[in-house]
């Protein structure tokens, strides 16, 4: 069943007209909640949106929906896994569907109509839930499938989803008393408005915020990529002729790793790190301290002592104490490599006579110097080999290796999309058979949340026939000149391959049921199969093959790649540091209880108790945490990365130990036992079987470079 309802992201997650439809789809065929038709067994019908539609096809998507639930409810039959777990399984179909479009655009075309709807139909949708999960018939039906489960003759991954919906029903408050229940429904509805409301204004603060740069010496250190795509951000924003550096990490990042003007690299991190708490109408701090008493709230009347507690419940990690045992175990390692390095930093910027102490927006400035001095390494000499279409073509390159897959471009005329900057691609076997369908968007613009997320159009399945699987891969790269490849990071390309595990884990999925296909995973799994395809980003086989310098076209040198590797751990600590900072930021908040929290004092609190080098700020700052409040999805669970990440550490060392990063023994066993499974099988052991024991902290330090203990 599709207990969980889209939780509009920046992170899940009109600049251009939507193509409108030729007519106005009448109630019995809305193309939003009708089965998608059109190629490759349906495609989303982007064509045919119009978001004056999206309000009405949520409305009846919902009636749809709960029509089925009451259908199920009242089934005078016994209730059997067919009949009540399977048919929870077929219902909401046009809901599901709608929901998935109005995803799109929250998350990549939120123009202000798009905006209304969200407003309108989140507390509706926030409903729509409670009054599934409150149905006490259905409630009881579920139960008796669930306890007769073992000796029902169900297949394992029926077992599993008939315990995974009794669990997700328990959890969601389902044996609450009726007064419970209203209340319950009130909090939800709140809380789904504000988290709402959270999104779109820090949208609103990235769309708007920007620093202009109007003089060609504003210009200093920055390497001509950056300054070429300064300069056609500007052009798109009406401001021919000059430089804007967005307030979007792609953007920012660079500017404050080469600026050699301090004062405008202090500016543009002061918009950055500001971002929702600027005072005014987009101000996102009193909205924090709103939720965070309604989440102690919810949580108290679900009878959990915290919504920390709540939300780990059915994690791997179980309980708040275990994963802030994992992040303290961390902190301070991470902590004094970040001192060790601000200390080298310094000795930089003394020896130059800047006559400064290093402040956060000179973190990345004088981190690359020691970066060169140490190792050799310059990134400028590495960004003129990432080229994001070749890039691209790595991890096609990638995904063929390890598992068999093949990219081919569709002919954009067959398949709609919703903005032109968006390709598809069609994914097939080693046997050539049709997987699923693989949508890209990598700009920047307007009206498009900022960050990277992987998108599930459509989950695979079969238990009612073969459905393939649709994801989408988001980011947001500065587009350059026409005609002209766009060069990133190394950081970002570390991202782009992140995002592209996501859409793996998605397409590689082979389950009969919908709600355990793909990516729907205990949260702090979910980050293992994506962190992991990380690792093939710096392998020589991808460096030699796709970093090819966008002038010569020659591929990046062995040596250039050796120093890549000698300096794999450098700036670790600061990187892991500004992580767990949030982390434990967020943790701490969600343990905090029913108090009112101003987050700005909170967080200054949180982080002089941490010992938080001052040179260093949260990844996330409360305001800006898009992760964990525009909706429930990463609360109390930024942790996850971290946690995701010793599994992430030692399965790389599956690979190492044997045959290197091809092995085909250990990228079988990672398929067949990771990448296929879903949630057919507790996480754990799944894991297990794949490596044949558990994971420990041991790999995850040794990757980090930092001493074990």
């Amino acid at each position: 069943m599709r207990l969980h309802l889209f939780l509009y992201p920046f992170l899940l997650i009109l600049c251009a007209t939507a193509m409108p439809s030729a007519a106005t789809p009448s109630p019995t065929a809305n193309p939003l909640t009708s089965p998608w038709d059109g190629p490759y067994g349906g495609v989303p019908p982007f064509d045919r949106v119009r978001v004056e539609d999206l309000a009405a096809a949520l409305e009846t998507g919902i009636a749809d929906h709960i029509a089925a639930i009451e259908q199920i409810a009242a089934n005078p039959a016994p209730p059997t896994f067919e009949n009540t777990i399977a048919a929870l399984e077929r219902s909401g179909r046009p809901l599901h569907r709608v929901e998935t479009i109005l995803g799109v655009y929250a998350s990549a075309m939120s123009t202000a109509q798009v905006q209304e709807v969200e407003r309108a139909m989140a507390p509706k949708l926030a409903a729509c839930h409670d009054q599934i999960v409150q149905n006490t018939a259905l409630f009881a039906r579920i139960e008796a499938v669930y306890e007769a489960r073992e000796r029902s003759q169900l297949s394992p991954e029926q077992q599993r989803v008939a315990w995974l919906t009794h669990t997700e029903f328990v959890h969601a408050g389902a044996r609450l008393t009726p007064a419970e229940k209203e209340q319950l429904a009130a909090l939800n509805q709140q809380l789904a408005t504000l988290g709402t409301q959270f999104g779109q204004n820090l949208l609103q603060d990235e769309n708007e915020g920007a620093v202009l740069l109007t003089a060609a010496a504003d210009l200093a250190g920055l390497p001509a990529g950056v300054i070429e795509a300064a300069a056609a951000a500007a052009a798109a924003r009406g401001q021919p002729g000059q430089w804007a550096i967005l307030n979007t990490r792609s953007s920012v990042e660079p500017f404050l790793t080469y600026a050699t003007r301090r004062d405008l690299r202090q500016q543009v991190w002061q918009m950055f790190v500001d971002r929702g708490s600027g005072g005014g109408a987009t101000d996102n701090r009193p909205l924090i301290t709103q939720m965070l008493l309604l989440r102690a709230q919810r949580a108290q009347l679900l009878g959990h002592p915290t919504h920390a507690h709540w939300r780990l419940e059915d994690s791997m990690a179980q309980t708040p104490e275990r994963a802030l045992q994992l992040m303290e175990a961390v902190w301070k390692p991470a902590v004094q490599r970040a001192e060790e390095e601000i200390a080298d930093m310094q000795e930089v910027a003394d020896a130059e006579g800047a006559k400064l102490t290093i402040e956060p927006w000179d973190y990345r400035y004088y981190a690359e110097k020691v970066r060169k001095e140490k190792y050799d390494l310059d990134e400028n000499e590495i960004t003129p080999y990432l080229q994001l279409d070749l890039l691209r073509e790595g991890m096609f390159y990638t995904a063929e290796k390890l598992f068999g897959f093949s990219f081919h471009a569709v002919n954009p005329r067959s398949v709609p999309v919703y903005h032109p900057d968006v390709r598809v691609w069609e994914v097939r076997n080693a046997q050539g058979a049709h997987v699923g369908l693989w949508y890209f968007d990598p700009f920047a613009r307007k009206d498009k949340h900022s960050g990277a997320w992987m998108s599930d159009y459509q989950a695979q399945e079969r238990f009612a026939g073969p459905v393939a699987a649709i994801v989408s891969n988001n980011s947001n790269f500065v587009k350059g000149a026409p005609g002209e490849p766009v060069l990133i990071s190394w950081e970002d390309a570390t991202t782009l391959f992140h995002e592209f595990g996501h859409a793996l884990h998605g397409l590689c999925s082979d389950v009969d049921y919908p709600s355990v296909s793909g990516t729907n995973v205990a949260r702090d799994y979910v980050e293992f199969p994506s962190q992991l395809l990380e690792h093939w980003l710096s392998t020589p086989e991808i460096l030699s093959r796709f970093a090819l310098h966008y002038q010569t076209g020659q591929p990046i040198p062995p040596e250039l790649v050796a120093k890549i590797q000698r300096a794999a751990t450098f700036n670790e600590g600061f990187k892991t540091v500004e992580f767990l900072a949030s982390a434990l930021v967020d943790m701490r908040l969600h343990l905090a209880g029913e108090g009112p929290i101003d987050p700005d004092a909170f967080e200054r609190e949180v982080l002089a108790t941490l010992g938080m080098p001052q040179a260093i700020v949260m990844r996330h700052r409360p305001a800006q945490f898009a992760h964990i409040f525009s909706g429930d999805g990463y609360s109390a669970g930024y942790y996850s990365y971290l946690w995701a990440d010793c599994l992430t550490a030692d399965a790389w060392e599956a690979f190492t130990e044997s045959g290197g990063p091809w092995d085909r023994d250990v990228a079988d066993r990672l398929r067949e036992h990771v990448f296929t499974r879903g949630n057919t099988l507790d996480p754990a052991e799944a894991y297990r079987r794949f490596r044949g024991r558990d994971a420990g902290i041991g790999a995850l330090m040794r990757k980090r470079g930092f001493p074990e203990r």
